[in-house]
């Protein structure tokens, strides 16, 4: 399912909340704050893209991982997410899709 999602997937949720579940108890929400394509070859037919969400998170963060993004059409999707750091207004959590 992961290998067959696409940009336009996410595009039109662009600037919406939407939520991580990092663990059992913890889910935060996130504000996708941009979507945008990543140049580069892969033997997939999609073109590689990025997702940046941000929590509101201001002085802890998840360290690199495995966590759930729940999709309002997709539902559960195990990503694997990077922390980026805070930029003043929450934490940022980057997902690349290659």
């Amino acid at each position: 399912m992961i290998d067959q999602l696409q940009v336009s997937d996410f595009s039109h949720l662009d600037g919406h909340t939407l939520h991580i579940r990092f663990s059992p108890e913890v889910t935060l929400e996130a504000r996708l704050i941009e979507v945008s394509t990543v140049h580069g070859n892969t033997p997939l037919e999609r073109h590689p893209f990025h997702l940046i969400l941000q929590t509101q998170q201001k002085d802890e963060y998840y360290q690199q991982a495995i966590y759930t993004l729940i999709h309002p059409e997709k539902g559960d999707l195990h990503l694997f997410m990077v922390p980026l750091g805070n930029d003043g207004n929450g934490m940022r959590y980057e997902i690349v899709f290659s």
